[in-house]
């Protein structure tokens, strides 16, 4: 059975690839930052982070989705996330500028915070509509108290915390600076792959079956 991930982001394509999972990958159109204010003003309040995330995945995987039945050759699994990193009250995405990743590392520092990660899975085939499984994955992460500033300077020069939700990986050169995750660890890197075997499987799909 086919597996496409809904995703352009290198983390999630390594985990499915580590789990034995060689997927096709499609860039999802979807403007987010729309999808987030369009709900926030429906709602006439901001979403919380794991409701976004989870409104998030599924408008990324249900873009994929949908493209992939219209083309009627596709039979297999839709994989879309999304993940926001929530600290002090505050939710962060990327950061994107060294001051901001900066700033937050400072905040971070000693400090745990909870990683949101939604999850959408779409069963797509040559002959059903494409049927829809979801769910929201959390783990907690605390960071170091001794990090210097030092230390915080040269990971930002690095460049790896610009790019990634919350402005740290766990598994790369971030992960030093990590001294404990409560939940699963691939919730982490970007997709819980616990969660996402569960979704397949709500969805009448055995997670060996989309071994390569």
């Amino acid at each position: 059975m086919r597996v496409c991930l809904a995703s352009t982001s290198p983390a999630r394509l390594m985990l499915l690839r580590q789990a034995g999972i060689e997927p096709l990958t499609m860039t999802p159109e979807v403007d987010e930052d729309a999808v987030a204010a369009a709900a926030a003003a429906d709602r006439g309040a901001e979403l919380a982070p794991a409701e976004l995330v989870l409104l998030l995945a599924r408008a990324k995987a249900a873009d994929v989705a949908h493209r992939l039945a219209a083309g009627g050759d596709f039979d297999g699994l839709v994989i879309g996330g999304d993940s926001m990193f929530e600290i002090g009250g505050r939710v962060y995405g990327k950061p994107y500028t060294p001051e901001e990743a900066t700033r937050r590392w400072h905040e971070m520092r000693g400090a745990t915070g909870i990683l949101h990660s939604g999850h959408s899975a779409f069963r797509v085939g040559r002959w059903l509509d494409p049927v829809e499984a979801t769910a929201v994955a959390e783990a907690a992460v605390t960071f170091a108290e001794d990090i210097t500033d030092a230390e915080i300077a040269a990971y930002v020069a690095s460049g790896e915390p610009l790019h990634v939700a919350g402005a740290f990986t766990v598994d790369s050169l971030g992960g030093a600076f990590i001294t404990r995750v409560d939940g699963d660890p691939s919730t982490v890197v970007g997709m819980s792959l616990s969660t996402v075997r569960r979704l397949a499987a709500e969805l009448g799909v055995t997670w060996t079956d989309l071994w390569s």
